[in-house]
Formats: structure tokens, C-alpha cells, sequence
């Protein structure tokens, strides 16, 4: 994850809290409704994800905080949280197999070389019916605005390739289309610089739908390994919630024999399919006639 992308307005008076944003309070609402049990949340920096009550998380990058703070001098007034595990968070090499109930991205798949890989690396550490939570900023509404959407087929490349196939073109687009406004003039220098120093910039950007489309691809090129629980669009950003194939949560295992009494769902969840019931219905059939 990059570096803090909002900041405080000059106006706002020092005394007073501004508002949470609009994203924030969106991704709670998802985490309350789709997080549980043990997970990992990676490259949370200053913004981690509130857990819900019955959800507890560990904190992955890829140095320590205190590394963090020196790689990155623009984080240093800004409160981050202790990183509990050190590791490359598009691998994961330290995480066992279908460890954990969830894994959080915010604002990280941007930063992934390949992101089909780091997509099913994570797919392959969460638990039958655990859940992947993205939140990835929409290139509209940051310092990419500039830049050109990532095509699918470019992404497939990178995965299938490798991503050294096209790294030199994502800093020069880098340099070139989101540093102008920092005063950089010489873009093929300052894409060197970076490159050299592995700095964590941008690589992909989308829009909603273009990264749905990513998902919808991911997801039928591995047998529809995983469903797509929600997805939204908040503020500057977009959210999407995975869940790996597997039991839904609250639902009694099958039964031994035809015999043996059916499965029984857990009350939110009847109370969840009855609503979508009643809706469906009403789409279907329209609203009561009156007189």
C-alpha cells in the first residue's frame, strides 16, 4: 500500500474532528456484514479495518513499521498500526493453505504486479467459505486520473509472462501522467529512479468496471472457484467481497444419509432469503392494486 492518499483540509479547525468519509463508513458496514472468525489484513498503515465483534485480525507488510516509517518519510506524523507479519503480500509464502476465514486488501491490488496471481494466492489461504474484502480506489478520482484504464488482456500477459514483461512501462506511465504534477520534467529519469529503488507506486488502475471485469475473468478461468458476495461504489473508491466455494456460514453440515433431517440455516440468513423473496416478488408482480 502507498502512502496516506487523503490529507486534512487547511480550513478544518485544529480542535475538531472532520467527518469520517463516505468510503469509510461503507467499508465498516461490509466488514460488520462479512467478516468473521481469524484473519490477516495487508498494508494497513494508518487506516486498518475496524473489526467487527466475533472478528479478530493480524497485520501483514512487507518490512516492519519502524522500516516502514524510514522507507517512506511521508508517513511519519501519521499513526500506524504494528505489523504482526512480515511478508510480500502478492505471495503470502509465510501464510499455510486454507488458514485463514478472511483477508483484507484496501488500496493494495493497485499496487500488485500481477494481480490475477495475488488474487488466487489469497483465494488459496482462506478456508472453504472465507472471504476476500478489496477495496481499490477508482483511477477517476486519485492522481491517476490521467492515466489509460489497464486492459484485462494486459493483466492475463502479466500473469501468464511474468510481470517484468511490462514493469518499465507502468513507471514511465507513472512518472509521465501522475508526477507532472509534482514538477517532474524529466519522467524517463525519475522512472529509472523509481524502478531502481522497487518504490511502490500504481501499477494497474481501473474503474468499477473495469475490475469487475477482472473478477468475472479470474473467476471463469478457475471453474468459478469463488462467488462475488457484494460490491459497491463509495466516494473514491470501490469495494468487492469474495467468497471461496464452500459452506455458507450458519448452514448445518449435509446430512449423513437422504433420510436424516435437511440442513437448517442460521436466522440472519432465513431473515436475509426472506427479504430477497418478498423483493423479488414485488419486481416480479409489481405493487398491490388499490381499490
Amino acid at each position: 500500500m502507498s502512502a496516506p492518499e487523503q490529507s486534512v483540509s487547511a480550513g478544518t479547525p485544529p480542535t475538531q474532528q472532520p467527518p469520517t468519509p463516505e468510503y469509510l463508513e461503507a467499508r465498516n458496514v461490509f466488514a460488520a456484514s462479512y467478516l468473521a472468525g481469524e484473519g490477516l489484513e495487508i498494508g494497513p498503515l494508518h487506516q486498518p479495518m475496524p473489526m467487527p465483534s466475533g472478528a479478530t485480525v493480524r497485520y501483514v507488510d512487507r518490512m516492519l513499521t519502524a522500516d516502514l516509517r524510514r522507507e517512506y518519510r511521508e508517513l511519519a506524523d501519521w499513526d500506524l498500526v504494528e505489523v504482526d507479519v512480515v511478508d510480500d503480500g502478492e505471495k503470502l509464502a509465510t501464510v499455510t493453505g486454507e488458514s485463514q476465514d478472511f483477508i483484507i486488501a484496501n488500496h493494495f491490488l493497485e499496487h500488485t504486479e500481477d494481480p490475477i496471481g495475488t488474487i488466487l494466492t489469497h483465494l488459496s489461504k482462506v478456508r472453504p467459505g472465507g472471504v476476500l474484502f478489496y477495496a481499490v480506489p477508482d483511477k477517476r478520482y486519485s492522481f491517476d486520473f490521467r492515466r489509460p484504464v489497464t486492459p484485462l488482456e494486459h493483466m492475463v500477459a502479466d500473469h501468464e509472462q511474468g510481470p517484468e514483461r511490462s514493469r518499465r512501462e507502468h513507471y514511465e506511465d507513472f512518472a509521465r501522467l501522475v508526477l507532472v504534477d509534482d514538477g517532474v520534467t524529466d519522467w524517463a529519469k525519475r522512472a529509472t529512479e523509481l524502478e531502481e529503488a522497487a518504490y511502490s507506486i500504481h501499477m494497474h488502475v481501473w474503474t468499477q468496471a473495469e475490475f469487475l471485469r477482472l473478477i468475472l475473468a479470474i473467476r471463469e478461468m478457475n471453474d468459478e472457484a469463488f462467488d462475488i458476495e457484494a460490491c459497491a461504489h463509495r466516494g473514491i473508491e470501490f469495494m468487492v467481497v469474495l467468497r471461496k466455494r464452500g459452506p455458507l456460514p450458519g448452514l448445518a453440515p449435509e446430512p449423513e444419509s437422504a433420510r436424516a433431517e435437511p440442513p437448517t440455516l442460521h436466522p440472519s440468513i432465513r431473515r436475509r432469503m426472506r427479504r430477497a423473496l418478498r423483493a423479488a416478488k414485488r419486481e416480479i408482480i409489481g405493487p398491490p392494486m388499490v381499490g
